[in-house]
């Protein structure tokens, strides 16, 4: 699908849902695509944020093109920080000592970017914060002075032991009880869905859906 078709598909979904237009909004994931290859895909159809799930690769792109937005998707480890300060959300936040890093960089650059908390999907292995420890989580990372617009949250692999339904069920699941903790705690953002179930996620409620092999085909 071209990114036109994918946002129509979104508008589509949002109606369904009885949705404002337009109140899902396309992150177009642009790991491992070259410079050229985004303005001509992503943004010759307009203005979108750009998610980034490698520090390095985001580092180099965005001192090309600082003009750009750019957000980073990927999981944050301490010595990748400094390759943040062109970011104006960072998706990903497990852990308070994350945040404390990057507001700690921020005083240096002079701006900081918001954050999602990223929630656990329940898999193992997985990346997030643990559903009965986010409200302490949200706490400390807002002692750091950084803003917390709202939560990120992966789909689980479906399994071969669930059928297409099933799968599909257990992921709008997730979906639905991520923007009830979201609801919950206060917080506006819905950063969920990529190419294979955005649907599940706009009807869920999403505000940010991650998108990338379905724009560059």
């Amino acid at each position: 699908m071209s990114l036109p078709e994918v946002v129509a598909h979104l508008r589509a979904l949002e109606a369904e849902a009885g949705r404002e237009p337009g109140s899902a909004r396309l992150v177009a994931v642009t790991k491992g695509q070259d410079l050229e290859s985004i303005e001509r895909q992503v943004l010759a159809h307009g203005s979108y944020p750009l998610g980034e799930g490698r520090a390095q690769e985001l580092r180099d792109k965005a001192a090309e093109r600082p003009d750009w937005e750019w957000h980073y998707i990927g999981p944050l480890q301490r010595n990748k920080i400094k390759y943040l300060r062109p970011v104006t959300l960072v998706h990903a936040i497990e852990a308070v000592w994350q945040a404390e890093a990057i507001a700690e960089a921020a005083a240096r650059w002079g701006h900081a970017p918001d954050l999602l908390l990223q929630l656990h999907n329940g898999e193992e292995q997985k990346h997030g914060v643990l559903a009965d420890e986010l409200a302490d989580t949200l706490r400390g990372v807002r002692e750091t002075g950084l803003t917390v617009r709202g939560l990120m949250v992966m789909a689980p692999d479906s399994g071969a032991d669930l059928t297409p339904p099933e799968a599909e069920t257990r992921i709008l699941r997730l979906f639905t009880e991520t923007a009830q903790r979201a609801h919950d705690l206060g917080l506006p953002e819905l950063s969920m869905g990529m190419s294979g179930d955005y649907p599940q996620a706009v009807r869920a409620g999403a505000t940010l859906v991650r998108v990338g092999r379905s724009l560059f085909q």
